[in-house]
């Protein structure tokens, strides 16, 4: 209900770009913590039909979206712009695993910036796979705690993984010029 609360909010303009972006940021994680602890056992919308939740906007950007519309809505024109963000972001992250800054509160921010740079760039899909194997990574960091590590098997899959997205994603770049 509170991602509907947004979404009616945004669209008439009562919030910033930026508090939208962070707000909403943070319902999506906080909804993917527990969309995971439904589990198997019944999915998001036999949860919605059986307590006959009614909220549209909020199942748009939760289910079919997965990203706040502020970052989805760049123009064609951002395009330089957003590729070179999104390097600097991938650049950054492989650097902070490098230098073995393991704590979450160190990781979690650059992995965020890259998920939402990766999300502006145009003609994604949801389900593209860089943006999935980063959104995974969010997941389980966000279940940790602030002062917590991952050691040094997650920061080799970690480094892994953000390197094969960053090469998937310079394909993708290829395709599209």
């Amino acid at each position: 209900m509170a991602t509907e609360h947004l979404e009616r909010a945004y669209a008439q303009d009562c919030v910033t770009n930026a508090e939208y972006t962070t707000e909403c940021n943070k319902l999506i994680s906080q909804f993917k913590i527990a969309e995971s602890a439904l589990g198997k056992n019944e999915s998001t919308e036999s949860f919605m039909k059986k307590y006959q939740m009614d909220c549209p906007r909020a199942v748009n950007r939760l289910l079919i979206m997965g990203v706040p519309e502020s970052l989805r809505s760049s123009d064609d024109g951002d395009r330089a712009l957003t590729v070179a963000t999104t390097v600097a972001n991938f650049i950054t992250a492989m650097d902070v695993l490098k230098l073995e800054q393991l704590d979450v509160d160190v990781l979690l921010p650059h992995l965020i910036d890259l998920r939402n740079s990766l999300v502006q760039i145009s003609g994604t899909p949801k389900d593209w796979g860089p943006i999935q194997k980063v959104e995974n990574w969010l997941v389980k960091l966000n279940f940790m705690r602030a002062h917590d590590r991952i050691d040094e098997n997650d920061s080799r899959q970690l480094y892994l993984d953000l390197d094969s997205a960053y090469s998937e994603f310079n394909q993708y770049l290829k395709t599209k010029r």
